[in-house]
């Protein structure tokens, strides 16, 4: 089975707010960005591919981000752009409903006119809750289009976003009324809510966990249980905010777990989700 990076951003340092940009710029070499960007910080696709490749990634998730408060801009234009023609990268779309009135028109012209796989939300980036019946033509386009979901859940380290929006327990409503959409706790809730993501995807069927951001070392101590709910967690990087995709991956191997186990989250679940055949 391929493995499967399902969290990697893009974007420049004209686009992005100072505090994102010093962030990421501390993790530039480790992460292994710096081989990949001009000077403004615009990653080259051709580069990160090989970049995912001789870490061991097959495909890659990239998300765009409409996050002007807390983080910066990355369009869905411009994501769709960054991976057209590459089968390795995976564009996702963002809608923030402050900024789009008609968000299920908006998600289908990103899935049939940008040929973009999925939509990733950020609530306590763009503060709002993610059960607000606002968000609900949105899921109901998504459910009928059959493309999956990713809702960040848990922490969020940048100025100015709000943890109370990232409550993993509010996605049991969009679960419990919309029970054939993919639904992903991004982050898997991150600090405070680790147990509550990890009973929702017990819970439901169509929830998944993704691990973005959280050292793979400490999995068994954030989800003592890890491997009842092997077919429910999903491999993120988070790059380039990761000392080394590599070393994520290496850590995860190494976890006392079994390797079907291993394999789930490195890749077949994920593949499962992205309909991905082969590498």
């Amino acid at each position: 089975m391929p493995v499967v990076d399902f969290h990697v951003h893009i974007g420049n340092s004209e686009e992005m707010k100072p505090w994102v940009v010093s962030y990421f710029e501390n993790y530039g070499k480790e992460s292994g960005a710096e081989e990949v960007a001009d000077k403004n910080g615009r990653i080259d696709p051709c580069a990160l591919v090989d970049l995912l490749k001789r870490n061991g990634v097959d495909y890659a998730v990239i998300l765009a981000e409409l996050s002007p408060i807390t983080t910066g801009m990355v369009s869905n234009e411009q994501v769709a752009e960054f991976c057209k023609g590459r089968k390795e990268l995976i564009p996702f779309a963002n809608l923030n409903p402050y900024l789009s009135a008609r968000l299920a028109e908006e998600l289908e012209r990103c899935v049939q006119g940008l040929a973009m796989k999925g939509v990733k939300l950020y609530p306590t980036y763009q503060q709002f809750y993610p059960n607000d019946r606002i968000l609900y033509p949105l899921y109901a386009k998504a459910q009928e289009l059959k493309i999956p979901v990713m809702v960040h859940t848990g922490s969020s380290l940048f100025r100015g976003s709000r943890m109370k929006y990232g409550d993993p327990v509010l996605l049991d409503d969009v679960a419990v009324d919309f029970p054939e959409l993919t639904l992903i706790q991004v982050h898997s809730g991150r600090g405070f809510w680790y147990s509550s993501a990890f009973f929702l995807a017990q819970l439901h069927n169509h929830v998944y966990m993704e691990i973005a951001g959280l050292p793979p070392q400490n999995l068994l101590k954030y989800f003592p249980e890890l491997e009842k709910n092997a077919d429910k967690i999903l491999f993120g990087s988070d790059w380039p905010g990761v000392p080394g995709i590599g070393n994520n991956i290496a850590a995860i191997r190494a976890l006392p777990i079994r390797g079907e186990t291993k394999r789930k989250i490195l890749g077949e679940n994920a593949a499962k989700i992205l309909k991905i055949v082969s590498v």
